[in-house]
């Protein structure tokens, strides 16, 4: 079993959602590997496929793309929580709570109401905040918004041009700019997206 530890920005797993690893991994550095792998499988797959932007925005997507991205590392891998963790909604509230926000993306990118980089970045930073799955989901999130920003004509976000995954400057001003949109103001998220 890993050493999982709950650092700021992690979210903490459940000892059920902690069995549910599929290999068989010594360390936390060897699950970042592991998943770092699976999730650059997942890019390659959310690249090639041939969905619109308003179609990402959808729960069949979002699961889906959760799913290529951690099925070799855990069993619940595209299934939306089911604990209460330290972030997000609480869990029984996450199917509404996302239909809220397909539907807002949507009218978002069908009447162009913000640019292609703000409609991608309010995407991302809501369904953070929602938290829909037991872990991965700031990763989850950054994917969609890459591939979403792409669809909407603009190139991939660099977030930081680091590795958000360790703990360092460029996560803790990731982390800072998604508190910062909790309260209303996107602005350093959008320009961290693009630093």
């Amino acid at each position: 079993m890993p050493v999982v530890t709950n650092s700021d920005g992690n979210t903490p797993l459940s000892a059920e959602e902690i069995a549910d690893l599929i290999p068989s991994l010594a360390t936390k550095e060897e699950l970042n590997e592991w998943e770092r792998e699976n999730i650059l499988q997942a890019r390659e797959w959310a690249l090639r496929t041939r969905v619109s932007a308003g179609d990402m925005v959808s729960d069949a997507y979002v699961r889906k793309l959760h799913q290529k991205m951690f099925d070799q590392t855990w069993k619940w891998a595209g299934h939306y929580r089911k604990t209460e963790k330290t972030i997000g909604v609480p869990f029984h509230e996450i199917p509404e709570r996302l239909g809220i926000l397909f539907g807002d993306a949507r009218f978002w990118i069908e009447n162009a109401t913000f640019s292609a980089d703000e409609i991608a970045i309010r995407f991302h930073h809501r369904l953070v905040s929602i938290h829909p799955f037991p872990n991965g989901n700031g990763r989850h999130g950054r994917l969609l918004a890459d591939v979403l920003v792409m669809k909407l004509g603009r190139p991939a976000f660099s977030w930081g041009s680091k590795d958000l995954v360790k703990q360092g400057e460029a996560r803790d001003k990731y982390l800072a700019a998604m508190k910062t949109a909790d309260k209303g103001d996107i602005r350093p998220l959008l320009e961290f997206a693009r630093s």
